[in-house]
């Protein structure tokens, strides 16, 4: 490699670039401030280009920045797959894995997984970073993304982790004033908890009955008093009986469980929302991804055969 790039200048970047300042790089690389900023300079120098735009308040990646952390990244998980190619047959899975998913699920389902994870994988890092609003799937920053319903993007894999049903529930108090909803139309007529997430049209909810060619849906227009972006506030409105909410079973199967909440139109169904986890197709030999991936779909599955065992004793009571 010529004197243009050094190759421990790869990894200090990634960081860099992840950190998002010059001072965030510093605690996570132990280093001081000055000496982060020095470092970044003479990688300019040798490169001849400026790599980040400074600011007193951030910093930004020029576009010659931008390609040097793509190249960058790849360069290191090749080097990553390649140590774990070799080393595979004699330890188990090693390195850095980055992980995202969304607030909600990721707070209460994949966070716990993790922790079991790594007591059972010492030697693989993981850094889980959640969101509302998921990253795009192509731009390289995290190595497995948890997504709810199957991406369009073919440049990818994803990997099956478990079912997801969206249902429509309710307090026992709120049905108890307002009145158990008949049929879909019912809707217009009741409050209903709206949650903004993602890309999805908001206010709306497809509702379906019967099977095959039979199938109807109907797209209901929901209002209501209450909106948020965030699906644990929703459901906490839900259980103190504001309204209708739509929301998916592995947040509330608890509150079926135990009669907090009850199931409303349980003969209609809603779109899917099965839960994967996604990564580039150039990851799918790499050993820490694969185990990853393997271990949490059997941990989504036993939690979620769990759940859907305890409601289904309660309903029979």
């Amino acid at each position: 490699m010529s004197e243009t790039i050094h190759p421990a200048d790869l990894g200090f970047f990634s960081v860099l670039a992840a950190a998002g300042s010059l001072s965030a790089t510093a605690r996570e690389l132990g280093l001081t401030a000055a000496a982060v900023s020095k470092r970044l300079a003479q990688m300019e120098q040798r490169a001849g280009v400026m790599l980040v735009n400074r600011t007193t308040r951030r910093m930004m990646l020029t576009p010659e920045g931008e390609v040097y952390l793509e190249r960058a990244r790849r360069i290191l998980d090749e080097i990553d797959e390649l140590g774990e190619l070799l080393g595979s047959a004699k330890k188990g899975p090693t390195g850095l894995l980055r992980v995202n998913a969304t607030l909600g699920f990721g707070r209460s389902h994949v966070g716990p997984a993790i922790s079991r994870f790594i007591t059972q994988y010492p030697q693989v890092s993981v850094q889980l970073q959640l969101s509302v609003t998921p990253p795009p799937l192509t731009e390289g920053a995290f190595d497995v993304c948890i997504r709810f319903g199957e991406p369009p993007d073919t440049r990818v894999i994803a990997r099956s982790l478990a079912p997801n049903r969206r249902l429509l529930c309710a307090a026992p108090a709120y049905l108890a004033r307002h009145g158990m909803p008949a049929s879909p139309r019912d809707l217009n007529r009741h409050n209903c908890i709206g949650i903004r997430q993602g890309d999805e049209a908001y206010g709306v909810w497809k509702l379906s009955s019967g099977r095959g060619g039979t199938q109807k849906t109907e797209s209901i227009h929901t209002h209501g008093t209450l909106t948020t972006n965030d699906g644990e506030i929703a459901v906490q409105w839900a259980l103190d009986g504001h309204g209708i909410l739509m929301r998916a079973e592995w947040d509330i199967n608890q509150y079926l469980a135990d009669g907090r909440l009850v199931q409303v139109l349980p003969l209609h169904s809603t779109p899917g929302a099965n839960i994967y986890a996604v990564y580039a197709q150039s990851h799918q030999l790499s050993t820490r991804i694969r185990t990853f991936v393997d271990f949490l779909a059997a941990e989504l599955g036993d939690k979620l055969r769990t759940q859907r065992s305890t409601a289904t004793r309660r309903t029979e009571h």
